[in-house]
């Protein structure tokens, strides 16, 4: 009776491991059909936009801009944790959909690489990217928004995240026409917004007087955010720098339409404010060049 006892726990045995073995194996099987589906769809699930993807390499290129701008050019923020700052940011939009982004993402990214920045620095601007930056360059007294740290990081590169792998598309990212809340309108905005706050003193801004709608526009960054979050208290004047191109049009100066409307806002707001038509110290960095032409001959006259 006892062996035949210990065959039937035998056969037991026998059949349980059976049917794990076959439990197991089917579990696999639909693990990799899952797997080849997916990998089958992939291209299919990845959201496509009208706008340039990922840029390659962004983790590389957002810690070489870290360390270049921490290490090189300002020092003084050596205690900056590049690590921290790259896994922010990619926190903020891998893994999401790209048009669900909100400023509660990038809150810790904001926190980690705000820096004061100095009274009397501060140069807004609009329409003017080229020259701003040339201006800028040469000039050490200035720092725009792209002259920070979250500027200088983010400045001419893109991002968006995707909810399928890998998590990240480098093929397209929306528009800001496609949705409000993608990655870099959200940052920028954010960026943006923290930059007016933190301005004080004396603050510039270059607008592109050449531009036939008008100078200033209520819906740029700088109309929609940045007037709006300067500090009244710590912002004693703001300059406008109305800068035309060399030769023309000009389209507008500082008694045209947009930038009364501009002053009207800042009067507003408790602001004191000079308007220049072409600020002579950037309008001599666009004559380099353009050497010849009249508007470059300033001294002719006895000016």
């Amino acid at each position: 009776m006892p062996l035949q006892q210990g065959s039937a726990r035998t056969r037991q045995r026998t059949v349980l491991l059976v049917g794990i073995v076959v439990l197991l194996a089917a579990l696999v099987l639909a693990v990799v059909l899952a797997s080849l589906l997916t990998h089958g769809r992939h291209e299919v699930k990845m959201l496509k936009w009208k706008d340039r993807g990922t840029t390659k390499n962004l983790q590389e290129v957002i810690l070489g801009r870290c360390y270049n701008y921490i290490r090189a050019q300002y020092p003084e923020l050596g205690d900056k944790d590049c690590l921290k700052i790259w896994e922010s940011l990619k926190d903020a939009f891998i893994y999401k959909n790209p048009c669900n982004i909100t400023a509660e993402d990038y809150q810790p990214l904001m926190e980690l690489a705000s820096h004061p920045i100095p009274c009397n620095k501060s140069l807004f601007w609009s329409k003017t990217n080229d020259l701003v930056h040339r201006y800028t360059k040469s000039n050490q007294n200035f720092l725009t928004l792209e002259d920070t740290l979250l500027g200088y990081m983010a400045d001419r590169i893109s991002w968006c995240g995707d909810p399928s792998a890998p998590g990240i598309n480098y093929e397209s990212c929306p528009k800001r026409s496609e949705c409000e809340s993608n990655p870099g309108s959200v940052f920028w905005k954010m960026a943006s917004k923290m930059f007016a706050e933190s301005a004080c003193g004396v603050v510039q801004v270059m607008l592109n007087g050449s531009i036939e709608a008008g100078a200033f526009r209520s819906s740029s960054i700088f109309g929609s955010i940045e007037v709006l979050n300067l500090n009244p208290d710590k912002v004693s004047e703001v300059h406008i720098w109305l800068m035309q191109d060399i030769g023309g049009p000009q389209s507008e100066s500082c008694s045209g339409h947009s930038i009364q409307k501009l002053i009207s806002i800042l009067e507003e707001r408790n602001f004191k404010i000079i308007c220049e038509d072409n600020y002579r110290p950037v309008q001599l960095l666009q004559c380099v060049h353009n050497p010849d032409h009249t508007d470059c001959r300033l001294c002719t006259n006895g000016t």
